[in-house]
């Protein structure tokens, strides 16, 4: 034995060739943390101390290396410039002794080698993939970049176009692909990959292979004049201005530096790229998403306690057909769990079956699945005017109107039909699922399910717990939302639950800056530039109208002292109007068909003198007190107080959970890392500062007592 660690151990074989092997305890992968770092270093030395011939770097997992612990390692980013530089200097140096080693090395990739593992397997003079790898640098999805190395061997094993690609988008890749662009050296089966990384240590050994030359290539400035070098970061830096924007400035970064490092030694362009990741590392950016990270590690591993508790769904059951439970049957189909959908009229199921065809349609379209894959799926829900076949459905989701008698009504009656074991939700956006239980006679089998539309693209599945619903219903219906491929949240019963309960603050916003004269079209702009996929005035229309009026007026009788307003809303007017939005080609915008099939948005000035008969002349905070500044805070300190108020009032029991329902449910701007996360970045001192500015507004905008008394503590949510 030439080393023996806890993670790591290195062996010599008959053969005189050496045998790194890495092994985390405790872990179902292997990722660098302190102690994988600690051990490689001194298994190198040993190695180079050693009378090894050649050295294979292997896994005893079933991936190679998926990259560095995010949880240790986001301490580092807390350090100072110079202590972070030091760090990274300290740890490139681990990987130079690999890459300097006296004797040939080969990595085997037997599963994932991701992001630090990536670089691990480039610091290694050969690759030898199983046809099962796959290999890339997803570190731009966390806001920073390679700092092991990668920016500066991949682009002198591969092309710097590839190597630009790879870096800048996060992608993963095949081990075919790889192999094809350079980045590993051979592929072979799995249970062929001992025998090909040996094989090919033997080539170099035997002199086949020349492992000069390779080093050389490694350690050198890329074999390109300086006119290929501007042209092809040029073009690559171009790509990545458009794709990545400047909300994420990793990609930018990270191809900047490349840039800087072509004509480079080694040593100075790992210090290139050691300084853009510092720079990253210590970014609000990288802070945000490596919370999101972390947050979603969180939520899946409490639906994954939570799911532990579930009866098994071998049959589900949708009631209401139309796009929204053609969506869900669209969905447990493809996922694998039958569905029956059932309406009271042939056009609702003609409908849902449209809808659920449209979905599969696109899928055959794009090559995603066959003819009969196509027909299997399809094959599996089974659209009915009755209720045969429910007294084999284990879980039900209601989507009829957003009505609460009718939904009683329906809820009631299938109640009767179906087994004492099955679980009932309804898929509500506002509606109390305590007052829907009080229709059941097992109120304990019961809670809400709700979907956000459209349903195949939205991730996340509010599960609504009533006050009689009981753990196994939850955790059912948890189980259940995690088999459709979704992210499922639980949240407690009450107007709007979660993010409709914050949304419609931020709406109500807007309502009130229309109404002190602010043009929608700036607004929208406003909000768009902050980060939000679409400004309120579009998303109003994408929502509609007409379900936007109704939850407005379920969210003023739940909150009346914030969310009743004392003017007449532009959502109102349109309501009344008979302008829904998209579903009827007239909102706030007015919408015509376009390629591809989404409508195209129009504005039509008619609705400027509309607007402006709304707009309350006498109000403290007229249009001249309106600008970006201001629009941005209105609407951020309305959204920001009601995230608050959810989790004080125990709607969810962490910051995490509301961040990532605002995140999954409104596309809430992934880089400012959610609202709670907003509040902490700017200070929760300087954003209860922020809010006292505009008090004058209603209680929509007032701090709560907690939240003062966090600003005074310096406390913070994370």
């Amino acid at each position: 034995m030439i080393y023996q660690g806890t993670a790591i151990q290195v062996s010599k074989g008959s053969s005189g060739i050496a045998r790194l092997v890495f092994d985390l305890p405790g872990s179902v992968v292997n990722v660098f943390n302190n102690l994988m770092l600690q051990e490689l270093s001194e298994a190198i030395a040993a190695v180079a101390a050693s009378d090894a011939r050649a050295l294979v770097c292997t896994s005893a997992k079933s991936s190679f290396l998926v990259g560095a612990d995010i949880k240790e390692f986001t301490e580092k980013f807390k350090l100072s410039e110079q202590q972070l530089l030091d760090w990274a200097a300290r740890t490139n140096a681990i990987f130079n002794a690999i890459e300097d080693l006296g004797i040939p090395t080969v990595t085997a990739i037997n599963g994932m080698a991701l992001g630090g593992g990536l670089e691990m397997c480039l610091s290694t003079d050969f690759r030898v993939a199983s046809d099962k790898a796959v290999l890339g640098f997803p570190e731009v999805n966390l806001g920073i970049c390679p700092g092991f190395g990668g920016t500066v061997r991949a682009p002198r094993l591969m092309s710097a176009l590839s190597a630009i690609e790879w870096v800048r988008t996060g992608k993963q890749v095949t081990a075919y692909q790889a192999l094809a662009e350079g980045a590993v050296d051979a592929v072979v089966a799995p249970d062929m990959l001992d025998d090909a990384a040996e094989d090919l240590l033997e080539q170099v050994l035997t002199g086949d292979l020349d492992l000069l030359d390779r080093r050389a290539q490694k350690t050198g400035p890329l074999p390109m004049t300086a006119d290929e070098i501007t042209k092809v970061f040029t073009e690559g830096l171009a790509r990545t201005d458009k794709e990545a924007g400047s909300h994420y400035p990793a990609a930018v970064t990270a191809v900047n530096a490349m840039w800087k490092a072509a004509d480079q030694s080694r040593a100075a362009a790992l210090l290139l790229e050691n300084m853009a990741f510092v720079i990253l590392a210590r970014g609000e950016v990288a802070g945000n998403l490596v919370q999101l990270f972390l947050s979603e590690q969180f939520i899946k591993s409490r639906a994954k306690k939570l799911s532990s508790k579930a009866r098994p769904v071998k049959r589900a059951a949708v009631m209401g057909a139309g796009i929204m439970g053609g969506g869900i049957a669209y969905q447990s189909a493809l996922r694998g769990t039958p569905i029956v959908m059932k309406d009271i009229a042939q056009q609702g199921l003609d409908l849902g079956l449209s809808e659920a065809s449209k979905l599969l349609n696109k899928q055959l379209e794009r090559g995603r699945m066959d003819q009969a894959k196509v027909d299997k799926v399809l094959g599996s829900i089974t659209p009915t005017l009755s209720y045969d076949g429910f007294e084999h459905v284990d879980i039900i989701v209601e989507a009829v109107v957003e009505n609460p008698r009718v939904k009683q009504v329906v809820l009631a009656e299938v109640e009767q039909r179906v087994p004492e074991t099955t679980v009932l939700t309804s898929n509500t956006s506002t509606i109390s699922i305590s007052l829907l239980a009080s229709a059941l006679k097992r109120p304990e089998n019961f809670c809400g399910m709700h979907f956000f539309n459209p349903v195949p693209l939205m991730p996340l599945v509010e599960v609504i717990r009533g006050e009689k619903s009981s753990e196994e219903a939850i955790a059912t219906t948890v189980a259940y939302a995690q088999s459709l491929g979704k992210t499922p949240i639980v949240v407690n019963d009450c107007p709007g639950f979660l993010v409709n309960r914050i949304l419609f603050p931020y709406f109500g916003a807007f309502c009130q800056l229309l109404r002190d004269g602010a043009d929608f079209r700036v607004v929208d702009t406003v909000m768009e530039r902050f980060g939000w996929p679409m400004g309120p005035a579009y998303l109003l229309d994408v929502v509609g109208i007409d379900t936007a009026s109704h939850c407005m007026k379920v969210m003023a009788e739940g909150f009346p002292d914030r969310m009743q307003y004392s003017f007449r809303t532009a959502i109102d007017h349109l309501y009344e109007a008979g302008s829904y939005g998209q579903k009827n080609s007239k909102g706030f915008y007015q919408y015509q068909s376009a390629a591809g099939g989404r409508p195209a948005k129009i504005f039509d000035e008619g609705i400027l003198p509309v607007l402006k008969s709304l707009q309350v002349s006498n109000n403290s905070l007229a249009s001249s007190e309106i600008n970006d500044d201001s629009i941005r805070e209105r609407m951020m300190t309305a959204l920001c107080l009601e995230a608050v108020r959810c989790l004080e009032d125990g709607i969810v029991s962490s910051a995490a959970e509301v961040d990532m329902g605002l995140l999954l449910g409104l596309g809430y701007p992934r880089f400012r890392g959610g609202a709670l996360r907003f509040i902490d970045n700017m200070g929760v001192g300087a954003f209860c500062k922020m809010a006292d500015k505009y008090a004058e507004l209603g209680p929509l905008y007032h701090p709560t007592a907690g939240l003062r008394a966090m600003a005074q503590s310096g406390k913070t949510f994370y």
